[in-house]
């Protein structure tokens, strides 16, 4: 009889201690048994998925839309049967992040499993810093290649215009001072590209590139003189249609997205009919919609999503690196925007980016 009351003493214990592990713990956390009954659960559980003292009891099934993510049944089932931890990310439906982890309750003497406890650890602050981190090696990534790619512009019309002055006699003045501006022109974009790389190591975070109110036709025309050579040597017209004149955006990420869809406009020009390129903006509700469109050789219909990967080339003998459309649909993605591509072969492409007003 007092082996039996000190065997009951000692239950007593070891449920006042477990009974105290649950209310004081800080982590949401339940007890299933083997028949999938929900046995006990921490306050921290309650609060976190509305959990009431009369689901203690119940089949966890029904409860299991408290928990806001599909599969908990099926894990807990996986445990049971495998006896094995599962330690899981999941998200629940009002978007937070948890880092789940259920391990089996193994009985010492008989080692059948009679349930398992779960434990939820809340990472959805972990998770935001991880994307947001992911997004800034992004842009800076983007930073790099549009500063690589971009000052390829400039050093080909500096080259192109070296080899024009060594045609150019000593007499013609006149050819010697307009192939000096164009010259003048392509070192002064270097040293603006190059400067903006020194300052975005010197300040934080600064190539992320403060938003400012941009006039387009100025943006345009920045691109135009960029690509001086490329539009005078090939005698591609570049027109604009403007119906949107301004709009609150990162000028340095305005001026590429501009600047390598004419680039590429360029580029893809076709040699039977005089080539034009158009620029075109306008208003849809809360978008500001830019079009650029061409007349030139067009894409083939199976190339035409393939063309916004990083250093994708349609086969063809035209020189290029296939990264300035990658470079477009980054910037367009990250400000939350959508670039697309319409073509045809032969008869040319418009690319149109999306952009939301703010």
């Amino acid at each position: 009889m007092v082996k039996k009351n000190n065997q009951i003493k000692t239950l007593e214990k070891l449920n006042d201690d477990l009974e105290n592990y649950f209310s004081n713990t800080i982590i949401p956390q339940l007890f299933v048994d083997s028949d999938m009954i929900l046995r006990k659960f921490t306050p921290p559980a309650m609060k976190q998925f509305s959990l009431k003292p009369e689901y203690v009891g119940k089949p966890i099934g029904e409860v299991q839309e408290n928990f806001r993510f599909p599969t908990i049944i099926e894990n807990i089932q996986q445990v049971i049967e495998t006896r094995t931890i599962l330690e899981k990310e999941i998200q629940t439906t009002d978007y937070r992040w948890f880092q789940m982890n259920i391990l089996p309750y193994v009985i010492k003497n008989t080692k059948k499993t009679n349930g398992v406890i779960i434990t939820f650890v809340d990472i959805t602050l972990r998770i935001k810093d991880l994307k947001d981190l992911e997004k800034l090696i992004s842009e800076h990534e983007t930073l790099l290649d549009a500063i690589s790619h971009d000052i390829k512009g400039p050093l080909t019309s500096l080259m192109l215009t070296i080899n024009q002055m060594k045609k150019v006699s000593l007499e013609n003045q006149q050819g010697g001072q307009s192939l000096f501006k164009i010259l003048e022109s392509a070192i002064s974009k270097m040293q603006v590209i190059i400067s903006d790389l020194v300052d975005s190591r010197k300040q934080e975070h600064k190539y992320k590139s403060e938003e400012e109110l941009l006039n387009f036709e100025h943006i345009i025309e920045d691109v135009r003189l960029t690509l001086t050579g490329d539009l005078s040597g090939t005698r591609v017209a570049l027109k604009n249609n403007i119906n949107v004149s301004e709009i609150l955006f990162s000028r340095r990420k305005l001026r590429s997205i501009i600047y390598n869809l004419v680039s590429n406009a360029i580029k893809f020009r076709s040699n039977t009919r005089d080539p034009e390129v158009i620029i075109s903006t306008k208003r849809e509700g809360d978008l500001i919609i830019i079009s650029v469109k061409d007349n030139g050789i067009g894409i083939p219909t199976g190339k035409q999503d393939a063309i916004f990967s990083k250093y994708f080339r349609v086969e063809n003998d035209i020189e290029g690196s296939g990264i300035g459309l990658y470079l477009v649909k980054e910037i367009v993605n990250n400000a939350g925007g959508s670039v697309s591509v319409s073509s045809e072969e032969d008869a040319g492409s418009e690319f149109t980016v999306k952009l939301k007003c703010v």
